[in-house]
């Protein structure tokens, strides 16, 4: 099996790089070993905003980006190693997890962590979870990939992935979040990733491989029409619905709104303020806005004054109000 060892950390180039060698795999096997900067990695049939604290994302200008495989969302930092294995397998049948988890446990197990297949693609060390793995058959070729908590900062996992959970409502594969720990808390003393990435290597059988040009050509092409794409990424969710509500000294305003293709689609506002326009114009107005804060946030300042549908508000209070919506 080959194996590649990626230097780039940008989430989008490298879910781009592990379809682009997917779709073009011939021959031999590949492992690939990766590391995203922070970012959120959302499962191929997720609603984003049912996972993503859109105001954390906001604040550290996260990388949100969804993958080509199911399972849930996760957060990655460079405390956390990305493994990959592509191999051409026609006639495999159905998923098979434990094939390719087997290495990393031995792997694991030369730096002294005992670690275990938990249901059918998570490893566990001592009931806690340490990583998390995905598939994807297509053409006769196997895609496994997956997650290992080296020495990954929870505080900022948690703050990251905490959404509003009475917020939005669909019909998206919502994750299950789980205990979780680090690799570093077991391994024995001199053990780094490096030592990590050496040892999961030689348990996959890998020899040393560059991609070819052809290859990165693609990866490329796909980075900017998929996975560096937010209607790829945002504007693949399903159908859902959004709502906010809060009192105000000069009324109280709930909004509702529907998304669909990562767009508005209905728009209802409700509330005992008082309106010298009618309302339908605002919420006719929001209808076809990205659900993306920026977009509304143009959106909202193309409608002028806010003091036509809300009287007496403090308008920049209110339009901050409007934009969590997303």
């Amino acid at each position: 099996m080959r194996y590649l060892r990626v230097q780039d950390t940008d989430p989008a180039r490298n879910l781009a790089l592990e379809e682009a060698l997917f779709s073009t795999l011939e021959g031999e096997g590949i492992f690939m070993l990766w590391q995203n900067a922070p970012s959120i990695i959302i499962g191929r049939h997720q609603n984003a905003w049912e996972e993503i604290n859109a105001a954390e994302v906001e604040r550290r200008h996260l990388f949100v980006v969804r993958r080509s495989t199911g399972g849930g969302a996760v957060y990655h930092d460079l405390g956390n190693l990305n493994f990959s294995f592509l191999e051409c397998r026609a006639g495999s049948g159905g998923m098979d997890f434990a094939r390719y988890l087997a290495p990393i446990v031995r792997g694991l197990a030369r730096l002294g962590v005992r670690a275990s297949l938990s249901g059918r693609n998570d490893l566990e060390v001592g009931g806690r979870k340490i990583s998390g793995s995905a598939q994807r058959l297509a053409r006769g070729r196997v895609l496994h990939h997956g997650t290992l908590l080296v020495s990954a900062n929870f505080e900022d996992m948690t703050r990251a992935l905490n959404p509003t959970p009475e917020k939005y409502l669909s019909h998206g594969v919502a994750s299950v979040r789980a205990r979780v720990a680090n690799i570093a808390e077991f391994w024995k003393e001199g053990s780094d990733m490096e030592a990590l990435c050496r040892v999961l290597c030689e348990e996959a059988g890998g020899r040393p491989w560059s991609v070819p040009d052809h290859v990165l050509l693609k990866a490329g092409e796909i980075a900017r029409a998929k996975y560096g794409n937010w209607q790829w990424n945002m504007g693949q969710n399903p159908r859902f619905t959004t709502r906010i509500s809060r009192h105000f000294p000069w009324g109280s305003v709930e909004m509702r709104v529907v998304v669909a293709r990562g767009v508005i689609t209905e728009c209802r506002v409700f509330g005992d303020f008082f309106a010298v326009e009618d309302i339908a114009e605002l919420e006719k107005g929001l209808c076809g806005c990205r659900a993306q804060r920026t977009s509304l946030g143009q959106r909202l300042a193309s409608l002028g004054s806010l003091k036509r549908w809300f009287c007496g508000c403090d308008e920049d209070e209110l339009r901050d109000f409007l934009l969590s919506l997303f």
